[in-house]
């Protein structure tokens, strides 16, 4: 049976507010510190994945006995990050989105692979976003329903040397059939004049990303 919507918790910046972003039907996925995280949280893993090299055995052993199971990797041998590991798991189970919390923080080069990690669920047909305190970021190679989830900003940032008809509705500063290319900023901070607004494309790959101060 295909899952709705697996929610995947990392071992990044995590805060109890991220709970609130759960649904009684969702698949949840931990990577490494990301189960310990929910344990502690009363909330059961249903797959905690990694090497767990960043908590205790002690803690290993709670994290076996609360989820409903748990893959263990070596941490030398293995070719994958602990989230990169998670994902891969949810796209085995075929879900309609992928969501991921933790997966930013002060490390920028896991911060970066898991915006590029994406394209992985866009590849296969699977929407996902990737959340934390203050950003709310998905691509689009298509067209995109941005809503309201109290973000100050909306800001469209190329991830191939150039993103073409780029077309803004519903929005402050309207675009129409208009190029983006890496290293511009003309698609920073842009707002929503609604509840909703829709950005379409024709070619390229287009990160959106909704933020606040």
């Amino acid at each position: 049976m295909t899952m709705k919507r697996i929610v995947i918790f990392t071992g990044g910046e995590l805060f109890a507010e991220f709970l609130e972003a759960l649904h009684k039907d969702d698949m949840i996925i931990a990577a490494d510190r990301g189960a310990l995280f929910l344990i502690e949280h009363g909330i059961t893993p249903d797959i905690a994945v990694g090497d767990f090299d960043s908590i205790t055995e002690e803690e290993q052993q709670l994290v076996r006995e609360k989820s409903g199971r748990m893959i263990v990797v070596d941490p030398v041998l293995k070719d994958w990050t602990d989230t990169e590991m998670a994902f891969e798991t949810a796209l085995d189970h075929e879900p309609t989105h992928i969501l991921m919390l933790g997966a930013t923080g002060t490390r920028m080069d896991h911060t970066l692979a898991n915006v590029h990690i994406m394209v992985r669920a866009m590849q296969r047909h699977i929407s996902c976003s990737l959340q934390d305190k203050n950003n709310l970021m998905m691509l689009t190679t298509s067209e995109a329903v941005v809503e309201d989830h109290g973000y100050e900003y909306v800001s469209l940032l190329p991830l191939t040397p150039e993103v073409t008809g780029i077309s803004l509705e519903g929005f402050q500063y309207p675009l129409h059939e208009a190029t983006l290319r890496m290293g511009q900023s003309l698609g920073i901070s842009n707002k929503l004049l609604g509840k909703s607004g829709t950005v379409s494309i024709d070619s390229g790959l287009l990160l959106i990303i909704q933020s606040k101060d």
